[in-house]
């Protein structure tokens, strides 16, 4: 990712406050589908929201941004609600997170370690083998980006079907596409 990318992120996350630990947007109205142990990768984390509340429910999180101030809201956040933020060196324990910063260009996860999957708003293509690859056995991954359908295409924006093209060689729980937005939830065999 170029400098100015990272410094146009960085502007974006460090007018915003602390945010509220969510859920992934796919996993809404599917909670009982997040494992109830395990380690979990928030991938593209931003202000930290779905990794904090990964973590609340007692996954081991591993949380990475290219941006270092949205990392510093994260870890904010993670304070003001009292799950431990660890240090880059260390590894998260249950319901603590660690976050780091990292070049999503050139950064890839570890293979078949993460019980969750989550990569919110970030659409790299490059990177959709990565994210399967780290999964656990019947570990769960939840993507959701900006898509063509019912809106203009771009090239931030998945063109129809995208998600399912590239993630189809997993069980496939949930595709949708509407409204500007792509989500797919899917668990590794």
């Amino acid at each position: 990712m170029s400098t100015a990318d990272r410094e146009r992120w960085d502007a974006r996350h460090a007018a915003v406050g602390l945010g509220t630990p969510m859920p992934p947007d796919g996993l809404r109205g599917r909670e009982s589908l997040l494992p109830g142990a395990g380690r979990a990768l928030d991938l593209a984390c931003g202000r930290g929201a779905v990794a904090v509340w990964a973590a609340q429910r007692g996954l081991a999180v591993d949380a990475v941004d290219v941006s270092p101030a949205a990392v510093r809201s994260g870890r904010a956040l993670a304070g003001a609600v009292g799950v431990r933020a660890v240090e880059v060196g260390e590894t998260a324990a249950p319901g603590e997170v660690r976050f780091a910063v990292a070049d999503l260009d050139a950064w890839r996860p570890p293979e078949g370690v993460y019980a969750l999957v989550v990569c919110q708003r970030f659409r790299d293509p490059a990177l959709y083998p990565a994210l399967a690859a780290a999964l656990a056995p019947d570990g769960l991954l939840v993507v959701t980006v900006l898509s063509e359908v019912d809106d203009e295409p771009g090239r931030f924006r998945a063109r129809p079907g995208e998600l399912r093209t590239a993630f189809g060689h997993l069980d496939v729980l949930a595709d949708e596409e509407r409204n500007g937005e792509a989500t797919l939830v899917a668990r590794r065999p």
